[in-house]
């Protein structure tokens, strides 16, 4: 059965259920959309809005879509129908992303999106990094280590995402002020994976062996890049950057793999993210946009991080 067949079933016959469902809960419950828990970022999110809502009683339903839009389509018509009376919603990718929103919707469920923001169809409320300052910083950051001179490769996160968009724009306006600095190569990936970063690492290598920087728009993209690199032998050194604060990029800082990452709150955006879906049920007033900051990391200041993520 096609998905707008499904939805329409789900309104038809699951809305009277499912209101009869929420009536009989003793207690809120939520639903947490991710998009790929065996991200570190992700899987961060997820730990804290299960902290959170053990501490406030609150049932939750976590479904993972593995990086599958169509999956997860297909999961949030399930949190429908069983009565969630709020969504957490980070989406698998840029396709189909509105979809999930337009079905809580039609089924008066509140979305509570996190990182990613379906530009179709946005949720309520939309919680993550200000990722344009944070894409700036980083490119500054570069501009000061390099001299304002060398030749720059991007591994960038998948096309169409809020981050991705965010993260370009933020890195051109810092390269826009650093003319020395060019652009040789840049390619998406599919996953935001180390294994992306590696294979397109090593693409961009063969055919640029003159890099000198290499930003990944996410740590593991940085760290599949550095371990091209590694490889590759190259007569010069390289500068890597990252971008996100997983445990794995925190640590391949303080050891030297990766020059400098931009520390994203996670714990607190999952925090953020339960409170904003419990004042939502309640029926109270939500910022539409809560952007947060993230901290330029280097070798200098990464230890508090890697003790106690923020």
């Amino acid at each position: 059965m096609s998905s707008f067949y499904s939805v329409r079933s789900i309104l038809a016959c699951g809305l009277l259920s499912c209101a009869i469902m929420g009536a009989a809960q003793a207690k809120p419950m939520v639903g947490l959309a991710v998009a790929n828990l065996q991200a570190d970022f992700f899987n961060q999110i997820k730990q804290s809005v299960a902290k959170e809502a053990k501490e406030k009683d609150v049932d939750l339903i976590v479904v993972d879509a593995h990086g599958d839009s169509a999956t997860q389509v297909n999961q949030i018509q399930d949190l429908i129908t069983r009565g969630v009376n709020a969504i957490i919603y980070i989406p698998a990718g840029a396709t189909a992303a509105g979809v999930p929103v337009r079905m809580a919707e039609l089924a008066h469920i509140p979305v509570v999106a996190v990182d990613r923001n379906a530009p179709d169809a946005p949720a309520q409320t939309f919680i993550a990094t200000d990722s344009v300052a944070s894409a700036r910083k980083i490119g500054e950051f570069v501009c000061e280590k390099t001299g304002g001179k060398g030749q720059v490769a991007i591994v960038q996160g998948q096309t169409g995402t809020t981050p991705e968009r965010d993260r370009a724009k933020g890195f051109d306006e810092a390269l826009a002020k650093c003319p020395g600095l060019k652009i040789v190569a840049q390619q998406p990936s599919q996953m935001w994976s180390q294994s992306d970063g590696f294979n397109i690492g090593q693409d961009m290598l063969q055919r640029h062996p003159d890099i000198t920087v290499f930003f990944g728009r996410a740590d593991a993209l940085a760290l599949g890049a550095a371990q091209a690199t590694k490889i590759a032998n190259l007569d010069h050194p390289v500068l890597i950057v990252g971008h996100d604060g997983d445990v794995a990029g925190l640590k391949a800082v303080q050891k030297g793999t990766l020059a400098a990452t931009m520390t994203q709150k996670t714990q607190f955006m999952g925090k953020l993210a339960l409170d904003s879906a419990l004042d939502l049920i309640a029926k109270k007033p939500v910022p539409a946009l809560q952007l947060q900051e993230a901290i330029l990391t280097t070798k200098e200041n990464v230890a508090p991080f890697i003790a106690q993520h923020p």
